[in-house]
């Protein structure tokens, strides 16, 4: 694959701080370092999307690539041309690269939207149960016998569980926010702590449990019915492409 690579570089080099660098430089930097096998991923990646969608003739306009240009630079505070020239040179970028990567991505984001918009509504009803979260609570420690010590105190009242992730966690970071993991979907936990977590009330204190060589107590605080949000539809939109998208290009690798 890495003719893909020489054929995308097309022989150029890189001016890096006044330094030129060669192509086939770069390349076999790539490739010492084990990281030629995901460039030319995306190379091949790149390749199928613009069959894909040249098939289905979506096109990317200039007024739109213009537009999306402008957002990125008002996000990040590039509201003089010399700004964002300054920023595209860091980046090892000239204006026509920078346009070239806004268009493969909104060409991307078209093409997903073409080929599964429709099937994202579908996708939810059939894996509701996925999208639901718990907001919750953690105290990881290294002994099973602690952790049931623990969880005897707090049912007894003797200690809060706040206080007792604050003192005795693992995590320093969870520590600092007396056990706080976060607002997390089912399938982000491990299987086990999954079907203990979504088969408690809420501000149940749920018994220790084994994950690998350490011990969970576990708090759920409050349960989010599934949504068909704005930010699921894009992960499920998403994931259906991406799926897509590793399926061609198997296929592609292999016939």
């Amino acid at each position: 694959m890495a003719e893909l690579i020489e054929s995308e570089t097309q022989n150029s080099e890189v001016d890096f701080l006044g330094i030129p660098i060669e192509a086939h430089e770069i390349i076999n930097a790539l490739r010492y370092g084990i990281g030629l096998k995901q460039v030319c991923q995306q190379v091949v990646e790149r390749k199928v999307i613009e069959q894909a969608a040249q098939e289905r003739e979506i096109i990317v306009s200039p007024d739109q690539v213009q537009a999306e240009a402008d957002r990125v630079r008002h996000e990040m505070h590039l509201e003089r041309t010399s700004d964002t020239l300054d920023w595209l040179s860091g980046h090892l970028l000239t204006p026509d690269d920078w346009e070239t990567s806004i268009r493969d991505r909104l060409l991307k984001q078209a093409l997903q939207e073409s080929l599964f918009l429709g099937e994202v509504d579908r996708y939810f009803a059939q894996n509701r149960l996925d999208f639901e979260q718990a907001i919750l609570y953690q105290i990881t420690v290294p002994y099973p016998q602690l952790a049931q010590e623990i969880y005897y105190q707090i049912e007894e009242a003797e200690i809060s569980f706040y206080e007792a992730a604050h003192w005795y966690d693992l995590n320093p970071k969870q520590r600092y926010q007396c056990g706080y993991l976060g607002i997390l979907h089912r399938w982000e936990l491990h299987p086990d702590l999954a079907v203990q977590v979504f088969s408690a009330n809420p501000g149940e204190i749920i018994s220790p449990i084994q994950i690998e060589n350490q011990y969970c107590v576990l708090k759920v605080e409050e349960f989010i019915q599934a949504q068909l949000t704005p930010e699921n539809h894009q992960t499920i939109l998403t994931k259906l492409f991406e799926e897509w998208l590793q399926g061609e290009v198997n296929y592609l690798l292999h016939q």
